[in-house]
């Protein structure tokens, strides 16, 4: 008899690093690709990355959705991100879903991205951010960093620079909190790394 082996996924997005990036964020794995509304990162409606950007930057949670606000525009993000210099990828790069949804409880991550490759091609990046416990467990196993607290960061040594490791709260609707209060948090981070 066969045992029964998870199928792998392997990372739909190549990461996105705009060369002049101060911030790399990382969450865990995107959901599966029917619950996508753009090809990009955070590209599901559930999902409130984009209006916790939109609540901070332009106090409108609804400032990156197209105007049927049935998708997220993907090239309003994308200007955004490269003028601010804030780059995105996941940590994991093979996956293996353990149950059918997008659920980082059910994920094993079974190759995780090395955050120090991308740091290599991030010159001027000072601060990782993970979103989420998924992310910040996975990326903990690559890096010479303590944990930090929800909102707070630690700093590792990377080459000659000191790099801060931010643990932000998950913008997934899982984790119930109003986007104003998540949107508090991220806010702050991006004061003290000058990119408000």
């Amino acid at each position: 008899m066969q045992p029964n082996i998870t199928p792998t996924e392997i990372h739909p997005l190549e990461p996105f690093l705009p060369p002049r990036a101060v911030l790399l964020m990382m969450g865990s794995f995107p959901p599966k690709r029917e619950r996508w509304s753009m090809d990009f990162y955070y590209p599901n409606l559930q999902n409130d990355m984009w209006r916790i950007f939109g609540w901070i930057f332009f106090h409108n949670k609804n400032h990156f959705l197209r105007e049927d606000k049935k998708a997220f525009c993907r090239e309003r993000i994308a200007a955004f991100l490269e003028e601010r210099g804030i780059a995105l990828c996941d940590t994991g790069y093979e996956v293996a879903r353990l149950k059918d949804n997008a659920s980082d409880k059910f994920l094993e991550i079974v190759t995780p991205r090395d955050p120090a490759v991308l740091l290599e091609k991030l010159p001027y990046c000072r601060a990782i951010a993970t979103t989420g416990q998924k992310a910040t467990e996975t990326i903990l196993t690559m890096l010479p960093a303590l944990e930090p607290k929800v909102g707070r960061f630690t700093e590792f040594p990377f080459g000659e620079r000191m790099i801060r490791l931010y643990r932000m709260p998950s913008s997934s609707r899982a984790y119930p909190r109003p986007i104003e209060e998540k949107a508090e948090t991220y806010r702050k981070m991006l004061a003290e790394l000058g990119l408000l």
